[in-house]
């Protein structure tokens, strides 16, 4: 299913690969992306997807070259699937490694795969842009999905951090689920931090506060940043400190400065940068999108070693954003069992997998049976060594 004309699919419906989310015209991609919500996912949104390709961050060039499934009727589009024909694994936050490695030594060709994902983004939010819908669509665009694997050759499709309805979708499509940890800050109706600080045992309660105190002690503010009131200054500044972090991590930072001009100009009241300042220069901070109901915190860095000013900036002042805001959720990105004890519990994300060779697919299958079972006792591990108090008491 190459770019321009495709097959045409069940009741009339036309599907086709485009290269560029441009091929959809934006306020009709944004409609089918918020479905029955107020606005989009940030991560699903065309402004998004589309200051990625303006940037060059994805691209043939970067391993990630846009496919876009997108599904027309009688009266325009009425489905899309941002998704990507990909050279490697790199910024997925799923990890196939090991999969690819076995294929390829028993002589299969494991790329090029598609990634139907939000690039470089381990939140979750929908893949199966069906607007209001119902399953019915969405039951169309996981065979869409699998039905590009069936007729490019592509060797599997892999959809991540997916929304329950999506996840459902692709289940009765044949994708193998997949599960994994994050941690998520959940808004139980808090007042204040005082009052979320009150759920948490006694101890908990005064390591946090003396976290925060010691954090901001060496003359240290702290700005929220959106919209308008975002800088060309605190733009270069967050920039250099995602530069050095995505160095230090992962060799090669996956965006550039083209992308967070274009991210802030269109979509500015999605963008949150919480900064620190010491003697009126920036000299850490952490970048945020903003969602319907929740937070979602991506970046940080810094250009000074202040002890906590990581947790702080990511975790403490997220939290009070979010209750600012009556937000419900904070999503703090992947991995860190150290936001644990900061107030954030384990949640179970999940991704869906389609593997057209059998013998592979039977091989991952079984794999995926034993990891998901091991998540589940994971996630009830961490959970019982949560912060929060458990008796109703004190907690002391």
């Amino acid at each position: 299913m190459n770019a321009g004309n495709g097959p045409t699919d069940a009741a009339g419906t036309l599907i086709r690969a485009v290269d560029s989310v441009t091929a959809v015209p934006s306020e009709r991609w944004d409609e089918l992306a918020a479905g029955a919500a107020a606005r989009p996912n940030p991560f699903v949104r065309h402004a998004f997807l589309k200051a990625l390709e303006d940037s060059g961050c994805v691209g043939a060039a970067a391993g990630w070259l846009a496919q876009h499934l997108v599904v027309e009727g009688d009266r325009g589009v009425i489905g899309v699937v941002p998704a990507y024909l990909k050279s490697h694994s790199q910024g997925e936050y799923v990890f196939d490694h090991g999969w690819a490695d076995a294929f390829e030594r028993a002589g299969g060709e494991y790329y090029p795969k598609l990634q139907v994902a939000a690039p470089f983004t381990p939140a979750m939010g929908p893949r199966l842009l069906a607007g209001a819908a119902g399953a019915e669509l969405r039951t169309l665009l996981a065979a869409a999905v699998r039905g590009y694997v069936d007729q490019t050759g592509a060797s599997s499709a892999h959809a991540t951090f997916l929304e329950a309805q999506d996840r459902e979708a692709l289940a009765q499509a044949g994708f193998l689920d997949r599960s994994d940890i994050q941690f998520h800050f959940m808004n139980r109706g808090y007042a204040s931090y005082e009052e979320f600080l009150a759920s948490l045992s006694s101890r908990k309660r005064k390591a946090l506060r003396k976290e925060r105190a010691a954090s901001l002690a060496n003359g240290l503010d702290v700005e929220w940043l959106t919209g308008s009131a975002i800088t060309e200054e605190a733009l270069d500044a967050m920039f250099s400190f995602y530069m050095d972090t995505g160095g230090r991590k992962w060799g090669r930072p996956y965006l550039n400065r083209q992308f967070f001009g274009l991210v802030a100009e269109t979509m500015g009241d999605q963008l949150l940068l919480i900064m620190a300042r010491r003697a009126g220069r920036y000299i850490a901070g952490a970048l945020n999108f903003i969602g319907v109901d929740r937070l979602y915190g991506r970046y940080w860095g810094c250009s000074e070693d202040h002890p906590f000013l990581h947790f702080e900036l990511c975790y403490h002042q997220a939290i009070d954003y979010a209750l600012a805001k009556g937000l419900a959720v904070v999503e703090a990105g992947a991995q860190g069992e150290h936001k644990l004890a900061r107030g954030y519990e384990p949640v179970l994300t999940h991704s869906a997998h389609y593997i057209a060779h059998p013998g592979l697919r039977r091989a991952v299958a079984d794999y995926l049976t034993r990891e998901n079972r091991a998540m589940l006792a994971e996630q009830a591990a961490l959970a019982d060594a949560s912060p929060f108090r458990q008796d109703g008491g004190d907690g002391s």
